[in-house]
Order: C-alpha cells, then sequence, then structure tokens
C-alpha cells in the first residue's frame, strides 16, 4: 500500500548471485523487438538507450539524477497489453546489452500503482538483469484510485492481471532478444507488491522460481476496511484525534513500559506483543499538553492497537504494534496524519470504498457501518483483491522458493497480518512442505518496507552493505532457488546516510520466524555478532 519506497544512491553494477555474463548475439537486435508479435500486446517502441542517456519522467526523484547518469547501454522496449476491452496496460521491459546475468527480474507496484518504477528498472539492468515493470493498466499517483470508478476491468488489471501479463510480455521479450529464455525468473516488491508476490505465487505458479514479499498487502479487503476503522477511532469525534506533536509522549512512554524486556534498551522491541503498554496511563491529570492524552485520545489509542472489530467484537485485522510510532514512516504519516483525515490510510480507505467497492464518488465514511462496509468489500472483490490462498502446492512443486518479510511496527500494514498468513500456509500444508519453500522475517523495530528506529536494510530492495547471502534477502532468495541453499538469519543493517557511502552504524540478525535475536549478554549490542537466533522464550 505505500509510496513507492525510494533507497536512493544506490551503487550501480552491484553483482547478485555469481553467474557468467553474457553479451548479447544470438538473438534479433533491438530495434527489430517492435516487430514482436505478442498475443493482445503492441509494442509501442524498441529502441537502444545509450549509456548514461536516459531521460526519466519530469516528476522524477530530484536525488536520483545521477544515478540515471550512471545507467548502462540497455534496450528499452515499451508495450500496451490490452487483455480487455478496457484495458490499458502499460509495460516496459529493459535489456542489457552487455552483461546479461541470464536472468529476469520483475517489478511490482506500491499503493494503487499507477506508474512504472523505473529506478527499479535501472537498478535491475546495472545490475545484469533483464527487467520488466508496468503502472497495472492506469496513470495516477500511487494514493488515487478515481481511475477505477465504473472500471471493473482496470480494477481486475490492478488486482492481478497487468502483473502477469507483464511477466508474459517480459519474458518472450527476454527470449527474442538474446534467443535464450531467462534461467530463472524473480519478482521482489513490498506492500501492494507484496500482495502482488503472493498473487503470483498463488494464481500463477509457473511465472517465477523465487519471490521476495515484503509486508504484503495480501488481505486487502479487511486491511481497507481496518482503515475505516481507524478513521471512525481518530476523526468521527473531534476530541479523539491524536496530533502529530503527541506522538513522541506515545513512543517514549511505550519504550518506557516494554524497551527493556528483550534484554537490550536500545528503542526497539524485539517482540512487540510481549509489550503490554497502557494507553491510559498517559491519561492528561493537569490539563491537556502534548506530553498527556485525553480520555477520547486514550479510546482512540487503544482502538488502534486493538485492532478493527465488528459488532460482535470478531476481529476484521490486526491491530497496530506497539513501538516504532515516531519517525518519517511512523504514525503521523500513515495513521493520525498531520490534521484529522490526513494520514495515508485515511487516503487508501477512502479511494477503495468510494472508487472501487461502492462506486460512488460521494461516499462518506462517516456514515459508513464497518460491519456493512466488510461485507461489502468481502463479497466484491475478495475473490479478486486478496491473495490470501494459503494452498501453494503448485508453486512449491515447481521448486518455487518464497520469502516474506514484515517490519514489526510497520504504521501501514499490522506485522500480525503476515504471521497470521504464514501459521495458515503452515497449517494448510504442513511444517515440513513449507519449509520446504516458504520463510518469513519479522525485522524488530523497521516500519513500512523500511525506516524505524531499528535495522531496516537487508537488500530487500537490491542493495545491501555487503551483497552475500548472509546480508542480502534477495540474494539468499537466488541461493536458495540456484543451489538449494536455505536461507537461516539474515544480518540486517542500521545506516548512517544513504547509497554507498552511508556508514553502517549498527547490524543486527533478523530471524527466521518464530525464532527470534537474543543478546548473548556481553559485547556491543550495536554488533550483530553479540546476537544468537533462538526459540522465543514461552
Amino acid at each position: 500500500m505505500s509510496k513507492r519506497h525510494v533507497v536512493t544512491g544506490l551503487a550501480i553494477g552491484l553483482a547478485s548471485v555469481a553467474c557468467v555474463p553474457r553479451a548479447h548475439a544470438a538473438g534479433q537486435s533491438c530495434e527489430e523487438l517492435a516487430q514482436l508479435n505478442l498475443s493482445n500486446t503492441t509494442i509501442t517502441s524498441a529502441e537502444t538507450v545509450a549509456a548514461g542517456a536516459f531521460t526519466p519522467p519530469a516528476n522524477m526523484t530530484p536525488s536520483l539524477a545521477n544515478f540515471y547518469k550512471q545507467l548502462p547501454t540497455f534496450c528499452r522496449v515499451t508495450a500496451v497489453a490490452t487483455p480487455s476491452a478496457d484495458s490499458h496496460v502499460k509495460i516496459e521491459v529493459w535489456l542489457p546489452t552487455r552483461g546479461w546475468n541470464g536472468k529476469f527480474r520483475g517489478q511490482g507496484n506500491g499503493g494503487f500503482a499507477g506508474e512504472i518504477d523505473y529506478h527499479s528498472l535501472g537498478q535491475a539492468v546495472s545490475q545484469g538483469y533483464a527487467a520488466a515493470a508496468t503502472d497495472t493498466g492506469h496513470a495516477a499517483s500511487g494514493t488515487d484510485a478515481r481511475w477505477a470508478l465504473g472500471h471493473p476491468e482496470k480494477i481486475t488489471d490492478f488486482a492481478y492481471r497487468a502483473i502477469h501479463e507483464m511477466t508474459a510480455v517480459g519474458k518472450a521479450t527476454v527470449k527474442a532478444f538474446y534467443g535464450d529464455a531467462p534461467r530463472h525468473a524473480y519478482f521482489a516488491s513490498c506492500s501492494n507488491g507484496g500482495r502482488q508476490a503472493l498473487m503470483e505465487a498463488q494464481r500463477f505458479p509457473e511465472d517465477y522460481d523465487g519471490i521476495l514479499a515484503g509486508a504484503p498487502a495480501n488481505y486487502w479487503t479487511h486491511l481497507l476496511a481496518s482503515a475505516l476503522w481507524d478513521a471512525h477511532a481518530t476523526t468521527l469525534d473531534p476530541a479523539s484525534y491524536i496530533p502529530t506533536s503527541k506522538i513522541p509522549a506515545i513512543a517514549h512512554a511505550v519504550n518506557e513500559a516494554c524497551d527493556a524486556a528483550d534484554g537490550v534498551k536500545d528503542g526497539v522491541l524485539n517482540d512487540p506483543r510481549k509489550c503490554h503498554f497502557t494507553p491510559a496511563t498517559l491519561l492528561c491529570k493537569e490539563g491537556d499538553s502534548d506530553s498527556c492524552l485525553t480520555q477520547p485520545q486514550v479510546t482512540a489509542l487503544e482502538k488502534l492497537y486493538q485492532g478493527a472489530r465488528d459488532s460482535k467484537g470478531r476481529q476484521v485485522f490486526p491491530g497496530f504494534m506497539p513501538g516504532g510510532e515516531e519517525g518519517g514512516g511512523g504514525w503521523p504519516l500513515w495513521i493520525t496524519g498531520h490534521g484529522p483525515g490526513q494520514g495515508l490510510l485515511f487516503a487508501f480507505g477512502n479511494g477503495y470504498f468510494s472508487d472501487m467497492v461502492y462506486n460512488d464518488a460521494n461516499w462518506n465514511y462517516k456514515t459508513a457501518k464497518l460491519d456493512d462496509a466488510v461485507a461489502a468489500s468481502d463479497e466484491k472483490f475478495a475473490s479478486v483483491l486478496n491473495s490470501t490462498d494459503p494452498n501453494m502446492k503448485a508453486f512449491a512443486s515447481h521448486g518455487g522458493k518464497l520469502i516474506i518479510y514484515h517490519g514489526w511496527n510497520d504504521a501501514a500494514i499490522s506485522a500480525l497480518n503476515s504471521i497470521d498468513y504464514y501459521e495458515t500456509v503452515r497449517k494448510t500444508m504442513g511444517p515440513a512442505q513449507t519449509d520446504s519453500f516458504l520463510r518469513l522475517y519479522m525485522v524488530p523495530g523497521m516500519q513500512h518496507c523500511g525506516g524505524g528506529p531499528g535495522t531496516d536494510t537487508f537488500g530487500q530492495f537490491g542493495f545491501s552493505p555487503q551483497n552475500d547471502p548472509q546480508h542480502n534477502m534477495y540474494v539468499a532468495l537466488e541461493q536458495w532457488v540456484e543451489k538449494g541453499s536455505a536461507p537461516t538469519l539474515v544480518i540486517a543493517s542500521r545506516l548512517d546516510g544513504q547509497g554507498p557511502a552511508a556508514k553502517v552504524i549498527e547490524t543486527r540478525p533478523v530471524c527466521a520466524y518464530p525464532q527470534e535475536a537474543k543478546y548473548k549478554g556481553s559485547g556491543d549490542t550495536s554488533d550483530a555478532a553479540n546476537f544468537v537466533c533462538a526459540a522465543p522464550e514461552k
């Protein structure tokens, strides 16, 4: 669901799993790809882009200007897929003209999509991958769902069809250009991209060999219903709104109550489920101030931690975990906003129900009933937008490997959602088969896809200070697919700055769930070497 998470200043030419680079020779020339004949797809252009010559769209992030200047020469293919009469799915495929590593990488989308991720395409070709990306069938910012109003086929494209079309077009283009099909195909994305990742494994198990799904918004119909719950909790009664100025006091109180319980007082809760912080301890006693909460605000905070519940008390979607409330990716961005109804979750929930579920631009969240909204959401879109099927036997049978990761302090999608899905898969497929193809990593102190007070860099976006399986989750996924070496712990880093010049100021192991990192009792707590992965204490 996130705005596209951008890691700037990435090093160009990072090596992933060691392989023999290939020069382009056996297939068609780049310009000849314009004549490629593909089902329901029109190639709109095919041209060789000289090194450093790519010009991104006008709304490019300014800090990425130097990144694009460092790109190698590549073949850029643009296409439009029309799987339905109301479809217009833009697709781009980028192919290195030299040094192809024999692999294909599919790129996903955050939020409501609407844009092609040029940064990820550039990073992929810089690392030797052929790659494809799509806007999923509409042009809009990631928080805008107005394109969906009255367009059910476009919703289907966004839900799952566009990524599958992108993958098919990408692989066909790769084979035409290089004369060989890719040896392996990978997909990695976060948030809505994590939902797309699981959708691929469940609906199209042959599309990818390895999938990295971050903070998946896979229980879409209930996740967006929970955004309605959050909006009601914080805005229906104006007195219940929690201003940004009070978030530091909440974060401080949580840490005072729970931080030291894991043996290390570092502003990070190892497992927030063990934190039993009571919001009422912040109740104002001598007048309202930024250091305390009024009773309506205490009630609102309790509801946010509790999570959405229907009129019979049944959980609709899990609540947010204590810890990580502060920061650029914390509650002020996603939940409380800088004013009532200004958090990103409000925009997503309002857009989903008005433009998709009820098909009514004038829908008013204030008069909506949660029970009715959940029922309508499930009836219309559970089979379309959710990627919650726990039976992935087809994906596992073809040798597919899946890694899910989620920040414990995600302020957009409760971390408990990923645990719930993982446990459902284990129950459905059995522990042995599940362990043969699936790993879950819960990242302490990390917010939505990245950020937060914990160590949040571990290769989930292709970059880590050390690009080896022990420090880079994407590389670990490739090792699992290509060499059968299953991942165990991954060492995450916290960086001071961005890009290759960033300084590592802390490392911490991220353990395969349900294990967690335990401090050995001596040594620098900023060094992963002083922690061990162990089963949680009961």
